[in-house]
């Protein structure tokens, strides 16, 4: 969502931290998947026009699967089946909707803390 989008983009920014956005599913992984693509940390909707973040997460997997250690998927539907079997298959880190921007704030710091040691 546009709203959502900007909001997260401002809060990382004052962070300093550098931020890009895809405005659907499609554009996302076309970002996270182009050759020159170096983040450290992906942040997902699990519903999103042109392709949910399970296709994401599925098709991540299938030909970069290290940057699933990178991804945080958020979601306020945990009640379908669909998104309570991809919550229990996943590596990754999944929030439920809504959260308080510090706690993603500080998820994003933990899994950055996480790979900087691996």
């Amino acid at each position: 969502e546009p709203a959502i989008r900007a909001a997260l983009r401002r809060f990382f920014a004052r962070r300093g931290w550098e931020v890009e956005e895809a405005v659907d599913g499609v554009e996302g992984l076309s970002i996270v998947l182009r050759d020159d693509a170096d983040f450290t940390v992906v942040i997902s909707d699990l519903m999103m026009p042109g392709c949910s973040g399970v296709e994401l997460h599925d098709h991540v997997a299938s030909v970069a699967p290290y940057l699933l250690d990178r991804i945080i998927f958020s979601t306020g539907d945990t009640a379908s089946r669909e998104a309570a079997e991809f919550v229990q298959r996943t590596r990754c880190t999944v929030m439920q909707k809504p959260f308080e921007l510090r706690t993603l704030e500080s998820v994003v710091t933990n899994l950055r803390q996480a790979l900087a040691v691996s």
